[in-house]
């Protein structure tokens, strides 16, 4: 039996998740560097060139450029700190910003009236300035400025944006995608937990902290604030607490910080849900060229995309590091510029569940009346 385009689709998808899967179980920092140099800048390219053409699901034509300032923004805040400039505003600020692109994008997908909208986004900007002040550390804020652009980007979002074709078309083939999509990092966590089948090398060690650059803090972030792994306090010769200058944190020691992220079991089982999640993130996005047609595009621009993408597996070839700079400013605006077609896919799941309840799970064609 011919499987219909729907269904090759999603079963392509299925194996693609499987295959996913198998990699992170087996070097799951090494598929991870290699997804997100080889395929990442990729997927950066071609998806923002495909939000352009759709104008980013915006009401307005110039809605989008409120999300690439804010990327401006992160990328000065970035290098500031990096650099020792004097930074004007708190540390907090980046998640500011990026609370305001986030609930701005309801604004841009909703609201056609720019007054409106202007209002709208210096309320939620006030906003942010009340849920996030200096100094404070809660679960929200670790949301917003480290989930949001990393794993709620690659994982629950994507998962989203199936789950909303699935119940869009009507099709069992992507329910059970979804199935799928929601097992694979429950079977990475629970079986296996004892056994690394490739231990990291030297050189994924090397380019995952790229020398200060990398992804090494990250999951250092995730292993506190997610799993509870703690490190020790430091304290000075007579055995009193230390703590940060200017603040009344006590110091940690991260002595041990590498061998935690790179051969722990937290740390292992935790880079095989990364590992997986960015792979099939981006292969997701190439298996379905078909459908979404980013490759449909003026050949002087195509041109462009595979020019930068070239280069890019350069720098990257040349120096890990010098990769994750040249496209740090690309990388985080296309996360930013994703966030309406976020908001719609969330909001179209409600929809599709509300019309679902009402009529049932019946396909497309005979639910608008057409003999299938």
């Amino acid at each position: 039996m011919t499987l219909s385009k729907d269904n090759r689709i999603n079963v392509v998808n299925i194996g693609l998740m499987f295959i996913s899967c198998i990699a992170a179980f087996i070097m799951p920092f090494e598929v991870f560097l290699f997804a997100y140099a080889v395929m990442g800048p990729l997927h950066y390219l071609t998806e923002i060139s495909w939000l352009h053409d759709r104008q980013y699901f915006t009401k307005g034509k110039y809605d989008h450029i409120v999300l690439w300032v804010i990327g401006g923004i992160i990328l000065l805040e970035s290098l500031a700190y990096k650099n020792g400039w004097n930074w004007p505003f708190g540390s907090e600020f980046g998640n500011k910003i990026i609370f305001v692109a986030l609930a701005g994008s309801l604004l841009m997908i909703f609201v056609k009236n720019v007054l409106i909208k202007v209002f709208g986004l210096l309320f939620v900007l006030l906003l942010s300035n009340v849920i996030f002040t200096p100094d404070k550390r809660d679960g929200f804020a670790f949301f917003i400025g480290a989930l949001l652009p990393t794993l709620v980007h690659v994982y629950v979002f994507t998962g989203l944006f199936i789950l909303f074709g699935a119940l869009k078309s009507r099709s069992m083939s992507g329910l059970l995608s979804v199935g799928v999509f929601i097992v694979c990092p429950i079977l990475l966590y629970q079986l296996f937990q004892d056994k690394t089948f490739v231990a990291i090398t030297q050189y994924g060690q090397d380019s995952y902290k790229a020398g200060g650059d990398g992804f090494f803090n990250t999951n250092l972030s995730f292993l506190q604030e997610m799993f509870g792994v703690k490190f020790p306090q430091m304290k000075d010769a007579a055995g009193n607490l230390l703590y940060y200058e200017g603040t009344d944190r006590p110091a940690v020691d991260y002595s041990n910080a590498a061998n935690v992220v790179f051969h722990s079991q937290a740390g292992i089982l935790l880079m095989r849900f990364i590992a997986f999640a960015y792979t099939y993130h981006y292969l997701n996005w190439f298996s379905k060229t078909e459908v979404i047609r980013w490759h449909k595009v003026p050949k002087s621009r195509f041109i462009v995309v595979i020019v930068l993408w070239v280069v890019s597996l350069v720098l990257y070839g040349l120096n890990y590091s010098l990769g994750l700079r040249w496209l740090y400013f690309l990388s985080f605006c296309h996360v930013l510029l994703e966030f309406p077609l976020n908001m719609v896919s969330i909001t179209g799941i409600g929809k599709e569940l509300g019309a679902i309840a009402k009529t049932g799970f019946k396909p497309v064609m005979a639910r608008a009346g057409v003999k299938a």
